[in-house]
């Protein structure tokens, strides 16, 4: 069993930055141990992946690709969502989730139907 909690979300100016944090517990395991998504939903859409870590690679969304950046501390057992250059579309919910690793291939990297543990969300605004 993860649990999984998200923090940093906030209303930010377009063109912002925001940093966004994930602290995973799993007992008897660490974080290194399984795939870890960030996925968003704005209202009316579905939830979308858009960044992933998987076994020392990251992979993004072509909508978010150039600005976000995913990272893991493994000894804290946190993962970060580092967001530059924001606009208006990324305004949404963003959730963290983890799967273990072998349901990680592919286009499941970024299907939240492939991901066992999620977090509570933390709302980020992003205004013009």
């Amino acid at each position: 069993q993860v649990q999984l909690a998200e923090s940093g979300g906030a209303s930010v100016q377009s063109g912002g930055s925001l940093r966004l944090s994930c602290e995973a517990t799993a007992p008897g395991y660490t974080i290194s141990s399984y795939c870890v998504g960030w996925f968003r939903q704005s209202p009316g859409k579905e939830r979308e992946g858009v960044a992933n870590f998987d076994r020392g690679v990251s992979r993004y969304a072509d909508s978010v690709k150039g600005r976000f950046t995913v990272s893991r501390d493994n000894v804290k057992n946190t993962i970060y969502l580092q967001m530059n250059n924001l606009t208006r579309e990324d305004t949404a919910i963003y959730y963290c989730a983890a799967t273990p690793v072998p349901n990680c291939s592919g286009g499941a990297r970024f299907a939240p139907s492939k991901f066992n543990f999620w977090g509570q969300g933390t709302q980020v605004t992003v205004s013009s």
